[in-house]
């Protein structure tokens, strides 16, 4: 994949960047891993495995790549940022509700020694491209995506199934913004089939006992989400401020919950994204592996 340097939006560069590859001039391996990859589709375009509009994606990790759709829905620097964020220990169960083409599952299974990862993603064409994209790492015995409703988390999976829950959620809820006319992407910015209530509701039903939630969402709602999290027994632990850039609001935030945790929170030093427009702060580079 080329670099990419697109002008960032303050407001909402998490939801519509396409994944950040490096930053700098251009290297001579950078020209045959695209030719490698262009290759790589056509092969899988042949075959089926690559539907018309998509396109593979490299990750910048375990050589993992992920299949993307522009036209459809993109995962951007939130799900990145939280897959950093999280923590999963050795030998622990992973559950991402609504993982969309499973970018999460995929870093964290790059990331961490988590036993097994399971995605659950409610529209299908979602659900098939992460799929897909776990074939193509041979990830099939690490990860399961699972189609289904996460009103619905509970019972497909049981309770207490999980040491880890991670959510990048939609942000907006019916009072906020515009929606977008096309459905995939209006989904994953909107509270249209599940509202942040059934995300921390069913998350809290499949934790073990002291186990952990991770999400990623807007700052604006921090006091709603604080407020559900202690209503579902789940006990903010850390919490991190993103920024865009160092003199402006952050609108990001990540969290970790405890579920039956005390009461005690750590924040953490803001992270800054951007040391000046097109170009990442170190600690992008540094904490998050880009």
């Amino acid at each position: 994949m080329s670099d990419k340097k697109n002008t960032p939006r303050e407001d909402d560069f998490s939801r519509e960047d396409d994944f950040p590859g490096k930053v700098g001039s251009p290297r001579e391996d950078d020209f045959t891993s695209e030719v490698d990859s262009l290759s790589e589709e056509a092969s899988l375009r042949e075959e089926g495995s690559l539907l018309p509009g998509e396109r593979i994606d490299e990750l910048q990790r375990n050589g993992y790549k992920i299949i993307q759709n522009s036209k459809k829905f993109c995962f951007g620097m939130d799900a990145v940022l939280l897959s950093g964020f999280a923590k999963v220990k050795e030998g622990e169960k992973v559950l991402d509700l609504g993982t969309g083409t499973g970018i999460i599952p995929i870093l964290l299974e790059a990331k961490t020694k988590g036993q097994h990862f399971t995605g659950l993603e409610l529209q299908e064409e979602s659900a098939d491209m992460a799929r897909r994209s776990v074939r193509l790492n041979k990830l099939e015995q690490k990860i399961s995506i699972v189609t289904g409703d996460i009103k619905e988390a509970g019972n497909i999976f049981g309770a207490a199934s999980f040491h880890v829950v991670t959510s990048n959620p939609p942000y907006m809820n019916n009072l906020h913004g515009l929606k977008n006319p096309d459905l995939p992407k209006a989904i994953a910015r909107h509270e249209i089939y599940c509202t942040l209530e059934d995300v921390i509701r069913e998350g809290a039903r499949v934790l073990k006992t002291g186990g952990r939630f991770y999400l990623v969402h807007r700052p604006f709602r921090l006091i709603e989400i604080i407020n559900t999290l202690t209503a579902y027994k789940l006990e903010p632990k850390r919490m991190k401020m993103v920024h865009p850039f160092v003199d402006k609001e952050p609108n990001m935030v990540l969290i970790e919950a405890v579920k039956g945790g005390g009461s005690m929170l750590s924040v953490e030093p803001p992270l800054i994204v951007y040391r000046e427009v097109n170009r990442y702060t170190d600690e992008i580079y540094d904490l998050y592996g880009y």
